[in-house]
């Protein structure tokens, strides 16, 4: 008879404590829940448990302790009985379940469940490690509270979402569980779990951190990593298709303004090249007063600058992935306990101002490359630009084969790219500059990092299919070029894509091939797939 627990322990268990978890672990257990399984690490039920002992403490003293004897917010120098604790977190979850607008996706909630968990394991919150074993189990069994994306303002934390997290756990509202909506009692008792019931200071800190924004933005800062990928190989790709210049792409020219992104960008588009960085312009006579070059000795810029674009977003996604790495290794709740000395302390760990700066920056060179890619694929499909490849990558062979305006080719998809590419920088507003002063002026500066969170990951959408757009462009171009002029890192690529994407032999609708090219992206298959040939190349010395 098989083992029960023999499937849980072949998963890759990942450990919270409050201070090492990886933003990759996140990214894992929000979107490959069958492969992860969590659990706190050894120490932190300790540590959790000492913090929650200081709390009963200082409450047995008289101490007054805010959110636990006291009102929320402009509330606050209100008594509440130390009878009344409990009743005090009832309440700040049901006065708090407000949210509007769509609800935020599976992994969206998962990553929120993982964040929420950790920070609380830090094991400053005053909570009881049953608290925090509560919501670890809840994700395990992957029961998702329903929660609508919108309603915080980043300060105090994410109080509106994430009280749709705690009073899940309580055994209030509604979850998704095994791809069905239920009550949250029912999907508990389904899961062998019970609703736990909150004492002094638990609802405050269930609601009161950046969980979900950085739920959010972890995932977007992901996804962003992967478009940086498919840049690069556009970038390479137009080169290649257009019979562009390598040696835009030479080394030398990065080493001499050494932006680590921009030189990472470089690099890549180099090997995707098959290692190619010179091109052969032809030799002027030396008496000649004039002569046409057979190809131009410098592309146009969204070529040319490419890796100064895309340079950008790999720099600034390293910027944001140091502050989100801090962000979900906080306390980020209020107040928090200090069991060295034990004192409570009121602060403001909730402002989401750090994941707000960083994704208003994530956001803003995801547009700018999903700029970069719609001016590329506005050279490829005008005859005028593409060095005598068709009008809109029609499949002509010649004037027998094409009736003149029967077919329009990848003309809808210019079209598309375009609009695409507008509403994306539409979105780079910086929401960090719209706080507004709410809760009877308590809270007089908020952060809206979730906001900018959200923003963030609609333009990395965005985008994504605009690069879609793109590669899918490219290909139908090498068809119509001819093979020959790529190298085995863009054929894998060209490979790849005719996987989901046949080539374009008459005018038909596009918007599913958009959609699995997206997927492609997303998933980060068609990066894999491309760095097998691109590190054999490198084994090797081979290129083209």
């Amino acid at each position: 008879m098989p083992n029960p627990d023999s499937k849980r322990a072949r998963l890759s268990e990942v450990l919270l404590d409050g201070h090492g978890l990886a933003l990759e672990d996140i990214v894992s257990i929000a979107r490959d829940p069958e492969g992860r399984t969590v659990a706190l690490a050894g120490g932190a039920a300790e540590a959790i448990a000492a913090s929650n002992a200081l709390k009963h403490r200082l409450l047995d003293s008289g101490t007054p302790i805010y959110g636990v004897t006291s009102g929320f917010g402009d509330s606050s120098t209100r008594h509440v009985s130390k009878r009344k604790t409990a009743l005090l977190q009832q309440n700040l979850i049901r006065f708090l379940s407000s949210g509007t607008g769509p609800q935020a996706r599976a992994d969206v909630v998962r990553a929120t469940l993982t964040v929420r968990a950790n920070c609380l394991a830090r094991g400053v919150s005053g909570v009881r490690p049953e608290l925090v074993e509560a919501l670890i189990d809840m994700l395990n069994a992957d029961i998702l509270p329903q929660i609508p994306e919108r309603g915080s303002v980043g300060a105090s934390g994410d109080l509106v979402p994430l009280s749709y997290l705690a009073a899940a756990l309580t055994g209030q509202g509604t979850v998704t569980h095994q791809g069905r909506s239920k009550p949250a009692a029912e999907a508990l008792a389904d899961s062998g779990l019970a609703p736990l019931t909150l004492e002094a200071k638990e609802g405050l800190a269930l609601v009161n951190g950046t969980s979900f924004m950085s739920g959010f933005a972890v995932l977007a800062l992901h996804d962003a990593r992967e478009l940086a990928h498919a840049a690069d190989l556009c970038t390479a790709l137009t080169s290649q298709v257009l019979l562009g210049n390598p040696g835009h792409f030479a080394p030398f020219l990065f080493e001499a303004k050494p932006y680590p992104g921009m030189v990472d960008s470089a690099g890549s588009i180099r090997a995707l090249l098959g290692g190619d960085a010179a091109t052969d312009l032809g030799t002027l006579h030396p008496d000649a007063d004039f002569a046409e070059l057979e190809r131009p000795v410098q592309d146009r810029y969204s070529i040319r600058c490419a890796p100064h674009v895309t340079g950008v977003l790999r720099d600034t996604a390293d910027w944001a992935h140091r502050l989100l790495s801090v962000e979900v290794n906080s306390a980020n709740d209020n107040p928090l306990f200090d069991v060295a000395t034990g004192a409570v302390g009121s602060g403001g760990n909730f402002y989401g101002g750090h994941v707000a700066q960083a994704m208003d920056a994530l956001k803003t060179a995801v547009a700018g490359v999903g700029d970069l890619l719609d001016r590329q694929l506005a050279l490829v499909v005008d005859e005028k630009f593409n060095n005598g490849l068709t009008p809109n990558l029609i499949p002509v062979v010649g004037p027998e084969d094409f009736e003149a305006g029967l077919f329009h080719g990848f003309k809808g998809m210019q079209i598309t790219a375009s609009a695409l590419t507008a509403e994306a920088l539409k979105w780079t507003m910086p929401a960090a500059s719209f706080s507004r002063s709410t809760e009877a002026h308590n809270q007089d500066k908020v952060s809206m990092g979730t906001i900018a969170a959200r923003d963030a990951r609609s333009v990395v959408e965005l985008v994504q299919r605009v690069a879609a757009i793109h590669l899918i462009a490219l290909c139908q171009a090498a068809d119509l070029r001819g093979l020959d002029e790529l190298s085995p890192p863009t054929r894998a690529a060209h490979e790849a894509v005719r996987e989901v994407c046949a080539f374009l032999d008459g005018d038909r609708p596009m918007d599913e091939d958009i959609e699995r090219v997206a997927t492609l992206i997303h998933s980060g298959r068609l990066r894999g797939v491309v760095e097998q040939h691109t590190r054999k190349a490198e084994r090797t010395g081979a290129g083209r």
